[in-house]
């Protein structure tokens, strides 16, 4: 397996990783084409994606404010699951925001996703079940 940054060129393949993940995402809207594209390019975004054989199997977004840092889109083929893909996708966000003196990193899950959950846990992820969560969206898309 290889970690590499991802690229403009991958959107599609990112995209398919996620729909097959059952990842759900907004083409039309933030995960459209030009929003991550131009995401990509801040020096605040770290999309990094892993291959196994030549073939991108799973992708991770990272961000951050310049103070805590952000884990976003997680995702592995299933076919690739359970060989440490996720893991070693995870650890690498947390290593290049840890560099950039980002020693805070989160993620949200969503309620019902016990697997991610499951999954952050075991790497000394803490929930923290007394936070709200609120947003304020131009449309249902962002």
């Amino acid at each position: 397996m290889r970690i590499r940054r991802l690229a403009a060129d991958d959107y599609d393949r990112i995209c398919e990783i996620w729909s097959l993940a059952g990842l759900l995402f907004r083409p039309n809207g933030r995960d459209g084409r030009a929003q991550v594209q131009a995401e990509m390019e801040r020096e605040t975004a770290i999309f990094l994606g892993a291959e196994a054989d030549g073939e991108l199997v799973g992708v991770v977004l990272g961000t951050h404010d310049g103070r805590k840092g952000w884990i976003n889109r997680l995702a592995v083929l299933p076919s690739h699951r359970k060989k440490g893909i996720a893991k070693a996708l995870t650890n690498e966000v947390e290593r290049q925001l840890n560099s950039r003196s980002i020693l805070i990193v989160t993620c949200l899950i969503e309620g019902e996703n016990e697997a991610s959950t499951a999954f952050f846990r075991s790497l000394g992820y803490i929930g923290h079940p007394d936070i709200a969560y609120y947003s304020k969206r131009q449309s249902s898309d962002w």
